[in-house]
């Protein structure tokens, strides 16, 4: 599902350099939950943006079902990640003009998508997601945690195979952060992949895995079962 060999990555300017990820490996396979835990600073967010085909590494190698996303031209690689990688953010990245239900299908762009499906899938994700009754509200008619669900629903449209959430649940009250896990637990029960970055420590009972990164190494990888 997702390969992560040796990665690495370093931001240099005039007066520094950083190295945000130091010969990073991970495996996630179909059907796992992976949290990625650490400070600020340690590389997650480096590592997540690498691992989805947006920042390519300096070194190492990204496979996603088999393919190095960084050996595809740029508009190939846009439509990879459309049909194999969902994305959910923390800041939720939804379209202020645009109202719920096109919001959800703005994915359809960067794939060759039917549109009468894509809008049937549409308006089911935001059935499962408790959302039916927001379809034609704007993002600023929405609260926080159906801003989430909204950018939930936008990221499973295209029926990924992976899925790559950054902070989803930073902004969310505890029922709403709930929500969320658990409909990310669902998809990697359902034969998805999960990896998640986070501080939260209300998502790592919802890992099978978590590891720790400092300074852009993974150090002491551990297991955590499942408990939510």
């Amino acid at each position: 599902m997702l390969q992560l060999n040796q990665v690495s990555k370093t931001y240099s300017s005039k007066a520094s350099s950083v190295q945000a990820l130091n010969a990073v490996s991970l495996e996630l396979m179909p059907g796992e939950f992976v949290a990625v835990r650490g400070a600020s600073g340690s590389g997650k967010s480096t590592l997540l943006l690498t691992a989805g085909g947006l920042l390519q590494p300096d070194s190492g190698d990204v496979l996603i079902n088999g393919q190095n996303p960084y050996e595809l031209s740029a508009d190939e690689r846009a439509r990879f990640r459309g049909k194999n990688i969902g994305f959910v953010f923390q800041q939720f990245h939804l379209v202020p003009y645009l109202d719920v239900i096109d919001n959800v299908l703005a994915p359809t762009l960067a794939v060759d998508a039917n549109a009468e499906g894509a809008q049937q899938r549409a308006q089911d994700l935001l059935k499962q997601l408790g959302m039916t009754n927001r379809e034609h509200h704007v993002p600023s008619q929405l609260s926080s945690g159906e801003r989430q669900r909204t950018a939930l629903a936008r990221a499973l449209l295209n029926e990924p195979s992976l899925l790559l959430a950054d902070e989803p649940t930073g902004n969310l009250d505890q029922e709403n952060a709930e929500a969320v896990l658990r409909h990310l637990k669902e998809f990697a029960e359902s034969g998805g992949a999960v990896l998640l970055v986070t501080h939260d420590d209300r998502a790592t009972p919802y890992a099978q895995r978590v590891i720790e990164l400092q300074q852009g190494r993974v150090a002491n990888p551990a297991e955590h079962p499942a408990t939510a």
